[in-house]
């Protein structure tokens, strides 16, 4: 298995330093895809960390990888906007992107966040967390033992889509449709998922159709706890039109879905990789909480955000000018070795586990960075107490995106019950 700690197959860091600067694109998805984007990203840090990509299969984009650096755009929505899209790869449909309030500067966007922020409040997560925690144990007490499965689908996919559906107020039955549109909605047609960006576009009616129907049902209800309701009902938005109400579904649905199963399985893999680090989990359970956030920074569960720039600006002696096209790489800034201390070590009892990139920063930080916290602490606490290790057998299948730094599945065997 490739080590997430970064031993870089030969070839890959070859591959990395012989192409000439100019012409490295970090955005290529089939870097993430073999886990090769690594010394790509080293190089660019060393030699070139605000850098320009001028030809690629997205036109040209900056790429900010110094953790600083990144800290410095990403605080800064004054000259680096959201609006039109948060991926280097946001397709402009005949209307122009979704809006959505992460791709969106104040005040709106401080509006809408505003109305759902509630559902991930610390007092709804006190009210979750035994739902999340009674849902994992029956998800892990269901998983065979000493016989190969797929880790993603059985745990990772399950607890998060059980999560998002309640948080939705949706039929837990229909919660796998979350999976399935989430995983449509950072697909790139031809590369597994879908076929072509028509058949994406299909899907997304039915999508958009199901979430109306929810929308209907809760604007002639009473208000309710659940984000369809604070929507539906939240002065600020409850007169948002079809495809803005559409386009914050579409970032509630990956924003809980992915990271957080990613970020699960991830830390499956890291703890495998690090078979010492797991021994100091086993023997200290209280170290759940720091080990979450240091998968989560080992993870970045999404790669970059990107943003536009609004008027010229320099940024380490380099003119990004205005309307050019910014991608911060959360993934290299969390690997940035003048920030954080042998960043490509997996380390569970660092001294500032917090201390990392993974919820961005500024006024789009992560809404739900708590429920995923919360969702992966509880999900190893029922972990420890019912096996002694989870042995992953082959390498995972990585995610085909340079946005969603994830997998799509991991084999594991459990050899035996603690």
């Amino acid at each position: 298995m490739s080590d997430g700690n970064i031993d870089l197959s030969n070839d890959a860091r070859a591959r990395a330093y012989s192409t000439p600067l100019d012409q490295l694109n970090p955005g290529d998805p089939t870097l993430f895809r073999t886990d090769a984007h690594w010394p790509v990203l080293e190089r660019l840090r060393k030699e070139d960390p605000v850098h320009y990509t001028a030809e690629s299969e997205y036109g040209p984009y900056w790429s900010i990888t110094k953790y600083n650096d990144i800290m410095a755009v990403d605080t800064n929505h004054q000259v680096f906007s959201s609006e039109g899209g948060i991926t280097i790869a946001t397709q402009d449909g005949d209307e122009g992107p979704l809006p959505m309030f992460i791709a969106m500067d104040p005040p709106k966007h401080d509006v809408q966040r505003k109305t759902v922020s509630p559902a991930v409040a610390p007092a709804n997560l006190a009210i979750l967390g035994p739902l999340i925690r009674e849902r994992a144990a029956k998800i892990l007490d269901g998983l065979p033992i000493g016989e190969e499965f797929d880790w993603v689908d059985k745990v990772s996919m399950e607890l998060t889509a059980m999560t998002l559906a309640t948080l939705f107020d949706m039929p837990q039955e229909d919660r796998r449709k979350l999976t399935y549109w989430s995983d449509v909605v950072t697909a790139i047609p031809g590369k597994g998922l879908i076929d072509t960006i028509e058949q994406k576009m299909a899907i997304f009616v039915e999508y958009h159709a199901y979430f109306t129907e929810l929308w209907n049902q809760r604007v002639n209800a009473p208000p309710g706890g659940d984000l369809i309701s604070m929507l539906a009902h939240g002065p600020e938005t409850r007169d948002m039109s079809p495809r803005e109400y559409f386009g914050n579904i579409v970032l509630l649905t990956v924003g809980g879905n992915d990271t957080t199963r990613n970020t699960i399985t991830g830390s499956v893999l890291a703890l495998n990789q690090n078979p010492d680090q797991y021994q100091k989990l086993r023997d200290n359970p209280d170290l759940i909480p720091s080990m979450v956030s240091e998968t989560i920074r080992w993870q970045t569960p999404l790669a970059h955000m990107r943003r536009i720039a609004t008027q010229d600006y320099e940024l380490g002696g380099k003119t990004i000018k205005k309307g050019d096209k910014v991608v911060m790489w959360y993934v290299s800034g969390n690997r940035d070795e003048e920030v954080i201390e042998r960043p490509n070590d997996y380390i569970i009892d660092r001294a500032r586990p917090r201390n990392h990139m993974s919820f961005g920063f500024g006024i789009h930080r992560c809404v739900g960075n708590r429920l995923a916290e919360l969702q992966l602490q509880i999900i190893w606490e029922e972990i420890l107490k019912r096996f002694p290790e989870i042995k992953v057998v082959a390498e995972p299948v990585r995610t085909y995106s340079s946005f969603v730094k994830g997998y799509e599945s991991m084999k594991v065997i459990i050899p035996k019950r603690a």
